[in-house]
């Protein structure tokens, strides 16, 4: 999955780097010195023979000094033990010994998706205190975790979208060794993993990119500069994205990647980086026989990024549907500001659960524009991923304030209801299952006063458009922020969490007997009672959270909490 041997799956005492522009380029080698490079005629920088330092054979830490400036890290770093201002350590991804070999999940759409931060699920925020509570997960009946970004960053904590490093696991979590000891345990219990990865920015801090090529473009995004997808020289920043996804999928047995914001990645390039992923996902598939699933975040509905690349689509399995979480975030709820304002009524859960996408080429009066297109009527809705609760809409919140800071227990089953029971492949974000009442703000830990600050500032200018109040938003530099964002592992165990966690768990044992293509038909809203049927089971929810009509006499009820959710079997 590498184009001119640039992919390296073992420490290359060569130390190849690409630097087209460069007049001189050194590797710095800790204890070794420093070395001049010879550049070749691709741009590729490195060593004419393998550097022989004898040894122990313990892994060398190195840098690059380009032109007289550094020692920089790798860009395609395995390891920053010290950080992303740091050298680089040499770190083989072969010498783990998996136990996962009969592992082969299948497709990972329609199946159950827990999305989860590394840093705040456990309290001490650890890949090995992650595998720690699997169990949980697997007795919830999780199919696949989605963890948030894990490349290294600047600071010991964050959200992890402000990555600099894309091979390099962040150190605080517990580096790649762990991550790999994480993979295994969740395949040992069935779970499989996918890998939320940013290819659309770089954080703000440790990006030396630019020291070495033109790795970003002159446009911009919402988060920083653009990656360089289609200009001068673009192959090798291309292959850069491509060798990185080989690198989760294949190296660290990943089993799927979620793309973060793939409406931010500009690629005019007659194979758009999207299509060039998937098409290289399926010769991994091909390979290894293992699952690769793409799936996008984006802001488009546009049914081209899950179309078959035989009809001119980018090939991708699933993308997310934040018409789904809006629709029942809005009938829920009652909130009616900001992007919410087009989903207020039924109307709008009825369309989403009839057609997949709201906005499919209607108004959008936040956009002040029409947006998105029609889903394909052969593709199926398990390719949309729905959720009533992630980390973008819990965490951009002004306060970070969960479904269960607004939503009594009958409305939150309802939410679970929908979500878990709709046409949807369903996600969960952590602690939703126990109605976890820790708040989830955004937090970060910039070292440098100046980026810290405009963190600050930033939050609170991105909430006026909904209406939130500045004065109440966290700092997002202060550590109790962080620490807020924990989850307490105490409550399930307490009578009402145990309830609604015993909810989820009945509500995915439930799903698991329905055929993950099937679609909702005969959606209706009457009364306040939405309903939707699928695969001979009709689901009944008062959107109010009670006061749902009694069953008719002879009603075989699979599933039911108080007199807000019903689900029951269509006998005739």
């Amino acid at each position: 999955m590498s184009a001119r041997g640039t992919w390296r799956p073992v420490p290359d005492r060569t130390f190849p780097v690409w630097a087209p522009d460069a007049e001189s380029v050194l590797v710095d080698v800790a204890g070794a010195g420093r070395h001049p490079l010879e550049k070749g005629d691709d741009g590729w920088w490195r060593l004419p023979a393998p550097l022989d330092r004898g040894g122990d054979g313990a892994p060398l830490d190195y840098g690059f000094v380009v032109d007289g400036a550094g020692p920089h890290p790798d860009p395609r770093s395995r390891r920053q033990p010290d950080g992303v201002h740091a050298l680089s350590r040499e770190w083989d991804p072969s010498a783990f010994r998996w136990t996962d070999g009969g592992w082969r999940p299948g497709t990972l759409t329609g199946r159950v998706i827990y999305e989860l931060h590394l840093g705040t699920f456990t309290p001490e925020g650890t890949l090995d205190a992650a595998a720690g509570r699997l169990d949980h997960l697997a007795e919830l009946g999780v199919e696949a975790v989605e963890l948030l970004p894990v490349n290294a960053f600047n600071g010991p904590h964050g959200w992890g979208y402000d990555g600099v490093l894309w091979f390099a696991v962040h150190e605080p979590y517990g580096g790649p060794d762990a991550y790999q000891r994480f993979v295994d345990a969740c395949h040992g219990r069935g779970i499989a993993v996918i890998q939320d990865v940013v290819y659309n920015h770089l954080g703000p801090s440790g990006n030396y990119l630019p020291v070495f090529g033109p790795y970003l473009s002159e446009g911009r995004n919402t988060w920083g500069s653009s990656v360089n997808l289609d200009g001068p020289r673009s192959d090798e920043v291309r292959r850069l994205i491509l060798d990185n996804a080989a690198f989760w999928l294949r190296d660290m047995h990943v089993d799927g990647l979620r793309l973060d914001a793939v409406h931010a990645l500009r690629d005019s390039s007659a194979e758009h980086i999207l299509e060039a992923l998937a098409r290289e996902a399926a010769a991994l598939r091909d390979t290894t026989g293992r699952p690769a699933t793409l799936i996008a975040e984006s802001d488009l509905n546009d049914p081209r990024l899950i179309r078959d690349r035989r009809r001119h689509g980018y090939g991708l399995d699933a993308q997310w549907d934040d018409d789904v979480h809006h629709a029942v975030h809005v009938n829920l709820t009652g909130e009616t500001s900001g992007y919410y304002a087009d989903f207020a009524g039924p109307e709008a859960l009825i369309k989403t659960f009839e057609r997949g996408f709201f906005h499919d080429g209607t108004w959008s009066s936040f956009r002040e524009r029409h947006h998105g297109r029609p889903l394909d009527a052969d593709i199926p809705h398990s390719r949309l991923v729905a959720f009533s609760q992630d980390h973008d809409q819990v965490g951009n919140r002004a306060i970070g304030d969960r479904l269960t800071a607004t939503l009594d227990e009958g409305r939150l089953a309802v939410a679970a209801a929908l979500i878990l029971l709709g046409p949807f492949t369903p996600m969960l974000f952590m602690g939703e299952e126990w109605g976890a009442t820790t708040p989830w703000p955004f937090f970060s830990s910039h070292p440098e006063p100046d980026l810290a600050e405009a963190t600050r500032t930033g939050r609170i200018a991105e909430f006026a458009r909904m209406g939130w109040d500045p004065a109440v938003v966290p700092d997002p530099q202060d550590p109790a922020t962080f620490e807020s964002a924990k989850l307490d592992w105490t409550e399930p165990a307490e009578p009402s969490h145990a309830r609604l966690l015993a909810w989820y768990r009945r509500l995915i044992e439930v799903r698991r007997a329905l055929p993950a293509d099937a679609r909702a038909k005969d959606v209706t809203c009457a009364d306040g009672v939405f309903g939707f049927t699928r695969a001979g089971l009709r689901v009944e929810a008062a959107l109010s959270g009670h006061d749902l009509p009694h069953p008719a006499d002879g009603t075989v009820t699979e599933a039911v909490f108080d007199d807000a959710v019903r689900v029951v079997r269509i006998t005739r």
